[in-house]
């Protein structure tokens, strides 16, 4: 297969404050690759540097084999890109936006727009101004999907969009693949990864600690569990359970982790009078800290 992203010991210092250290990753034509990390894990350092939109302080980014600190312009011409965190031209509306970033391509596909403005239920005739966050992210999506390009490079890209307008931006990352294009999506919510990627990259701290498939993935998937008793708050029942760890009492409620099938837990609770069953899957901070945070912290300096 050819590699479409290579990085190759790619690192950014900011002098005290830690960057991204010796970043080692390869993306494949046509797949869609998962990049995973709480905020602040170094997500957005390492794609603007890759971008050569920051200069790496060493390593080197190569995308489509071409040395992003050599020719950026030829590569960001075969891409299409959202950053985490962006601003447009507030006085005008949705529509002249798209209508400007179409006639930098040089044209687009106007059929196509159209149908991205629908399925993302665009109104193009209000200003950015006046648009909330997840209408904003919305716009700056149909930017970087319009003119079909070979490569999608995507911070963090539900940030503020509601579930079903997620299910079309999935639905487009499924064609995409289809089509042979390949995708790099940045993200912190485990389940969107799972949903949509072929394999993932977890980054915590500026340093990858794991490179795998989707399956892989599925190691880190818990679920949180907090139980609320009438009377006491039976511990020991579920110490020892299968799949049960990290079980304390707070303020008279039982917490635990749980992988795989929670039955053994909910049979347990059975036996007792529960007042209430709060079961949640935990946020991507939580799983690293639990999966990568003594081994992190050991590895990384402060």
């Amino acid at each position: 297969m050819t590699a479409i992203i290579q990085l190759e010991k790619l690192t950014k210092s900011y002098g005290v404050h830690r960057g991204i250290i010796d970043v080692d990753l390869t993306v494949e034509q046509g797949e869609v690759f998962g990049f995973l990390g709480p905020n602040g894990a170094g997500k957005t350092t390492t794609i603007r540097t890759a971008l050569d939109l920051i200069r790496p302080t060493s390593g080197r980014a190569l995308i489509f084999g071409i040395d992003s600190n050599v020719d950026p312009v030829a590569i960001h011409k075969r891409i299409g890109y959202i950053p985490g965190e962006f601003t447009l031209y507030d006085r005008l509306t949705g529509g002249q936006t798209l209508e400007y970033f179409a006639n930098l391509r040089g044209g687009v596909d106007r059929a196509y727009q159209a149908s991205l403005i629908e399925r993302f239920e665009i109104d193009p005739s209000r200003r950015f101004k006046e648009l909330s966050k997840g209408n904003k992210q919305k716009i700056g999506l149909v930017i970087a999907l319009q003119h079909k390009p070979e490569l999608l490079i995507l911070d963090e890209p539900t940030s503020g969009l509601d579930p079903l307008v997620q299910q079309s931006f999935y639905a487009l990352v499924r064609e995409a693949r289809t089509q042979g294009r390949t995708v790099f999506l940045s993200s912190h919510i485990l389940s969107e990864v799972e949903r949509t990627c072929d394999r993932v990259a977890i980054i915590r701290d500026g340093k990858l600690v794991k490179v795998d498939s989707v399956e892989g993935l599925r190691d880190l998937a818990h679920h949180a569990v907090e139980l609320r008793f009438a009377d006491g708050v039976p511990a020991e029942a579920f110490t020892g359970l299968p799949g049960v760890s990290d079980v304390k009492v707070e303020d008279q409620t039982l917490h635990m982790r749980v992988f795989g099938p929670i039955t053994p837990v909910v049979q347990a609770a059975a036996k007792y009078e529960l007042l209430d069953f709060v079961s949640r899957e935990p946020t991507l901070e939580e799983t690293f800290l639990a999966q990568y945070g003594d081994k992190a912290n050991a590895e990384v300096p402060a």
